[in-house]
Formats: C-alpha cells, sequence, structure tokens
C-alpha cells in the first residue's frame, strides 16, 4: 500500500451555498488541527465547482470525515489521499459525499 501523506476535503458550493460552506469549513478549522484553504468563487485545478480546500493529517481522517458528512448539509465534499501521485489520488481513491461531480484530470 502506498503511504498517505495527508488528505484532502474539498468543499463544492455554488453562489446561493457560499455563506454555508464558508461557516462549514471556519466551524471545521476552529474543531480539528486542520488547514484550511482560500474559498475559491470560481472552478479551480481539477474541480468542476467553487471550493474550498481542508488539509490534514491521516491521523484526523476519523474524526474530520465523519463530522463533514454529518454536517455538511447537503453540499458535495470530495475526499482524497495525498500519495504523491495525483492522477490515481483525484480517481481510483477518491470519495464522495453527495453527488459524483465530474473532474478534469487532463492536468495530471
Amino acid at each position: 500500500m502506498q503511504p498517505i501523506k495527508g488528505y484532502h476535503a474539498h468543499v463544492y458550493f455554488d453562489a446561493n451555498t457560499l455563506d454555508q460552506a464558508r461557516a462549514l469549513c471556519e466551524q471545521a478549522a476552529q474543531l480539528f488541527p486542520l488547514k484550511m484553504g482560500r474559498v475559491h468563487e470560481r472552478p479551480v485545478g481539477p474541480h468542476p465547482d467553487w471550493s474550498c480546500q481542508l488539509a490534514f493529517e491521516p491521523e484526523q481522517f476519523g474524526v474530520v470525515v465523519p463530522w463533514l458528512a454529518l454536517n455538511r448539509k447537503g453540499l458535495v465534499v470530495f475526499v482524497h489521499p495525498d500519495t504523491g501521485d495525483d492522477l490515481v489520488d483525484h480517481t481510483e481513491h477518491a470519495i464522495w459525499m453527495g453527488a459524483v461531480r465530474p473532474l478534469d484530470v487532463s492536468m495530471f
């Protein structure tokens, strides 16, 4: 098994759910030892929707991911490990909460 260096949870939103997503990400950053990225009001990287990244250590997976599952209130959350293989991490290793969204993985 490849070593997992960390995880990224990408919270997806749009203009109607911007405040909800920002509040979710800020609350996660207050509750857990993770890094909250910028709140992007445009698609960034392979992500098809507006998003905010939460980056956390493997040891936090068991508390962060269940908390997101119970508190996302309909928001789509895309979680993937960081093994160093971006293509596989964003495809085969992907975990989706809510609708699966089409990623543009051509950059990998």
